[in-house]
């Protein structure tokens, strides 16, 4: 590959902290509250920007690297099924829509955890409504496509060891 895996992590830590803030943007300054569904994006990308940070500060060995890119795989593609679920329920039919739910801060303050839990990964009626387009498509449908790109660039990583790295046995 063009760039070491370090490099590449760099770069997926750094996209990961350019989608949060993105995210913080569209929130604070345009007013777009976000949903349970969009708080369990966030999450995603925040696990798989902690991968990349570590695997970047780590500068693993060939094991290592192959570790990382499995645990940012794994975490780009979580949040894959989070955003997909999140496209789905915005093509829904409107009759067939869940109803809208309470607030999160609600939920955290009367429900047990994985109760709340539940219904974030569930979505509700707030999830369903585009409030935002780019070129036709939603918000969710760009973050699906930043999950499937992040998680195809993290396994990309598990083939890119470099040379020198075969003849050192000690590094994790």
């Amino acid at each position: 590959m063009l760039f070491s895996a370090r490099i590449w992590f760099t770069l997926g830590f750094l996209f990961c902290a350019g989608l949060i803030g993105a995210a913080l943007y569209f929130q604070h300054v345009q007013g777009l509250d976000p949903c349970p569904l969009c708080i369990s994006q966030r999450i995603a990308v925040i696990l798989a920007g902690s991968v990349f940070l570590a695997a970047a500060l780590h500068n693993p060995g060939r094991t290592g690297i192959r570790v990382y890119a499995i645990l940012g795989f794994l975490a780009s593609i979580a949040g894959a099924a989070v955003a997909s679920r999140h496209v789905w329920l915005q093509h829904l039919p409107p009759e067939e829509v869940p109803a809208c739910g309470p607030g999160l801060d609600y939920m955290f303050s009367n429900f047990p955890f994985m109760q709340t839990l539940h219904f974030m990964l569930s979505g509700t009626g707030d999830c369903a409504k585009v409030d935002w387009t780019l070129l036709g498509f939603s918000m969710p449908v760009w973050t699906l496509l930043c999950f499937l790109f992040m998680a195809a660039a993290s396994l990309a990583q598990f083939w890119n060891v470099k040379k020198h790295h075969r003849n050192v046995l000690y590094r994790i």
